[in-house]
């Protein structure tokens, strides 16, 4: 039986690009060459057993989609690290429910991610706008260059898309990140929705021109000022 104080998780959980062998290395830096043959149904069984570097691998391998997938459902980077965190630690309280003939572990991770996403959207206060830093600093030297109000522009557009994907309906805004964002094929985000290919196209389809109507509305809002003549123009 696993103690309380077993793993700690409290190290970062946001989203970070690292290759598979550099998370090993970083992860798992004995046994490397086993622990990367391992499959990640492997690793969840030696995660279970009390194997922690198994466990760290294993995060390292899927918390990145499981962050993306609910930073974009949530739109809140806080929100997006709890689900992540409680994703893994009901893994290893329900881990051994997974049924590998039901689908991959990455499948069954998204179910319970998408069930926390679910209970931490009727928590929250509605969905607000944030900018992302991590993006902004992705840049780099490339936004050093384009000056501070080029970076201000893209913030706020990063921005602005983040807050448009958040208000689509929830059906839309299922196959939008995971076929957009999380970069899953049709059959793969229609096996996690449980539901046919050619629903996923139209679902995504729709998601799409809904977003193009809101990011239009974005770039050339209907501002209406009244006819005040010639002498009672604006200043």
């Amino acid at each position: 039986m696993l103690s309380k104080n077993y793993w700690n998780l409290s190290f970062p959980c946001r989203e970070y690009r690292m290759t598979s062998r550099e998370a090993i290395q970083e992860f798992c830096p004995t046994g490397m060459e086993e622990n990367e043959a391992r499959s990640d149904v492997e690793l969840l069984q030696h995660a279970l057993a009390g194997d922690e570097a198994s466990f760290r691998l294993l995060y390292g391998r899927l918390k990145n989609g499981i962050f993306r997938y609910a930073l974009y459902m949530t739109n809140s980077t806080t929100a997006a690290e709890e689900v992540t965190q409680e994703v893994f630690l009901t893994l290893l309280k329900r881990g051994r429910r997974y049924d590998a003939s039901q689908g991959d572990l990455a499948a069954f991770t998204f179910g319970i991610a998408r069930n926390i996403v679910h209970r931490v959207a009727r928590r929250e206060r509605p969905y607000l706008p944030l900018v992302d830093h991590d993006a902004a600093e992705k840049a780099g030297a490339g936004a050093l260059a384009e000056g501070p109000a080029n970076v201000m522009l893209r913030e706020e557009l990063i921005a602005s898309i983040r807050s448009a994907i958040a208000s689509l309906p929830e059906h839309y805004r299922q196959a939008v990140v995971l076929c957009d964002l999380c970069e899953l094929s049709y059959a793969e985000a229609a096996a996690r929705l449980d539901c046919a290919v050619g629903t996923v196209r139209s679902r995504l389809h729709r998601g799409h021109a809904l977003l193009a109507q809101k990011l239009k509305l974005l770039r050339n809002p209907q501002t209406e000022f009244p006819d005040t003549g010639a002498e009672g123009c604006l200043i």
